[in-house]
């Protein structure tokens, strides 16, 4: 069950759903950068090395996207099935 809670007493249950739907997409949306495609994960230390990776990450997470568009599948998925392909090409 899940309870949505707002300080704004003028919301009925409709506007709440909306507005916790499109919240979803947003976190949604910003989580995946940071799993994806490891923006998180910058040693960097210099102002330059920090824009190239941050430059690399939104590329990466682009070409997610249109994969996403292409197959039809999620980031999160996509990801564990090129890490799948990577691991078999290896071993091979």
């Amino acid at each position: 069950m899940l309870y949505l809670v707002s300080s704004d007493t003028d919301l009925d249950q409709a506007q709440m759903t909306t507005i916790y739907q499109r919240r979803c997409k947003v976190e949604e949306y910003h989580k995946s950068p940071k799993r994806n495609a490891s923006m998180a994960k910058s040693s960097t230390k210099t102002l330059a090395t920090q824009a190239t990776h941050f430059f690399a990450t939104v590329l990466a997470h682009t070409e997610l996207e249109v994969l996403e568009l292409k197959c039809g599948i999620g980031h999160f998925r996509l990801k564990a099935q090129l890490y799948a392909v990577g691991l078999k090409a290896m071993y091979q």
